[in-house]
């Protein structure tokens, strides 16, 4: 019999319609090629975040002098490194298996391949091949990293970041392509280990899906570490070579008036991500763009009648928690449920270098280009904030708000940017008012007052600021 349901893909997009559809009783089978979780759980999110708090740990040690400590710091253990990032991500792992073993009807193993529109062909690890038919389909299938023309992927000098997350030691050169969130999490995740990080970003900026302000603030607190990050800058060539302490790379760069060449032990390439899409049946069906995107309306389906996608595969925000959310508007509208369409407008935006960057809503660019001069915008720095101070991080707090009216958007760098960020989404999705916010009792001294002390000036009524 067929299946209400079948998601091709288990990775946060493809898990999300599964578990969603299962919630409104409806009949589902899952099909993944490795492990449940995909990408963010095994080669990503996760692992990443778990090495960036053995980071920030490190960062402490290394100020340990000026809180009063004494301390002698032996170096990092690498085996204990990867005994930590491997524990917390079978843990997620096995908790994630089990609630899908518990919701699914059927946990096909196998690469997933689309046949028709109600048919996918599965083929196991053993060559077997079997089919799985439902009267949807969802394509969940992720996505894999970019790589540049010209530069070869060996695995052990030139990486990708799938590949860079499993060191046992930080090295002590390194080269990163892209300054978006993933080049500028490795970045934060080397340096504080010794490691000489060179950032190398085609555009004029860092994290340039970012406000301005917070990828301003970024390149100044990398600075202030000793990060480089080249922007306007372009790598023509990376050439592998043996020296007599092993592989490294040279690194040809050409930047506004010359050119530069840069050692390296390790060329990390994060200049994004693609869809994964390749023989998965989804050309054949004529729902790829030229790039190899899926093709949806708002609401996830395609033009195949029954055929959904989500997630990665999507020229969306490739982000976790905005593959969560389509994932439940697909398993809603396949349930009959009236629901509203993601608003990416409103999808948190997290980086967890160091400091940390959350957004969410508009830019002060965008916000100027769709309401022009009715747009004002506020600061808060985080040097007023006591625990900021005591964090010896700098930031801001920046609010987008139209002149009389609701909030637009809010740009947060500091510490703990992406926790805070949770109380400017919902400011934001409301469409609050500054004096609405500013009028919520914060507690004193913590980091979250930092929010009600923006929207206080945003409101006419500045307590702490400068």
């Amino acid at each position: 019999m067929a299946h209400d349901v079948v998601v091709v893909g288990g990775g946060p997009g493809g898990y999300a319609v599964a578990f969603r559809a299962a919630a409104r009783g409806l009949d589902v089978a899952l099909i993944e090629s490795a492990k449940v979780g995909g990408t963010c759980l095994h080669r990503g999110c996760i692992p990443s975040k778990a090495i960036l708090h053995v980071a920030e740990v490190m960062d402490e040690v290394n100020r340990a002098a000026t809180l009063g400590l004494d301390l002698t710091f032996n170096g990092l253990n690498g085996e204990a490194l990867d005994r930590f990032r491997g524990d917390v991500v079978s843990q997620m792992h096995r908790g994630l298996e089990a609630l899908v073993k518990q919701r699914c009807s059927a946990l096909h193993e196998g690469r997933g391949r689309l046949v028709s529109a109600g048919v996918v062909e599965v083929t196991a690890s053993d060559g077997s091949v079997s089919q799985v038919e439902g009267r949807n389909v969802v394509l969940a299938t992720g996505s894999v990293p970019r790589s540049l023309p010209g530069i070869d992927i060996d695995g052990e000098v030139v990486l990708t970041s799938d590949q860079a997350l499993w060191f046992l030691e930080a090295p002590q050169r390194a080269v990163i392509v892209g300054a978006g969130a993933i080049g500028m999490e490795f970045a934060s995740m080397w340096h504080p280990f010794g490691a000489e990080v060179t950032v190398v970003e085609a555009l004029d900026r860092a994290l340039p899906l970012e406000d301005v302000d917070s990828s301003k603030a970024v390149q100044r607190a990398f600075k202030k570490k000793g990060i480089e990050v080249l922007t306007s800058a372009m790598v023509d060539k990376v050439a592998v070579g043996q020296t007599a302490s092993g592989a490294e790379a040279t690194v040809e760069v050409s930047l506004d008036g010359g050119s530069r060449s840069i050692e390296a032990d390790v060329v990390l390439v994060a200049i994004g991500r693609a869809p994964n899409t390749a023989d998965t049946g989804a050309a054949e069906l004529g729902i790829l763009d030229d790039r190899g995107f899926a093709v949806t309306d708002e609401y996830g389906r395609t033009s195949v009648d029954g055929v959904w996608a989500v997630g990665d595969v999507l020229p969306t925000l490739a982000l976790a928690h905005a593959a969560f959310s389509e994932g439940f508007v697909v398993a809603d509208v396949i349930a009959g449920e009236r629901i509203q369409p993601v608003d990416y407008d409103l999808v948190p935006r997290v980086t967890y270098c160091h400091p940390e960057v959350a957004s969410v809503g508009l830019t002060e660019e965008a916000a100027r280009e769709r309401f022009g001069d009715e747009v004002e915008t506020t600061t808060y720095n985080l040097r007023a904030n006591a625990r900021a101070m005591i964090a010896g991080v700098d930031g801001h707090v920046k609010l987008v708000t139209r002149r009389g009216g609701e909030t637009l958007g809010v740009h947060i760098v500091g510490p703990h940017a992406t926790d805070l960020i949770a109380e400017a989404t919902m400011a934001t999705y409301w469409e609050a008012l500054p004096a609405e916010v500013a009028a919520i009792t914060h507690a004193h001294p913590t980091l979250y007052e930092a929010i009600g002390e923006a929207f206080l000036a945003a409101s006419g009524t500045p307590f702490h600021g400068h």
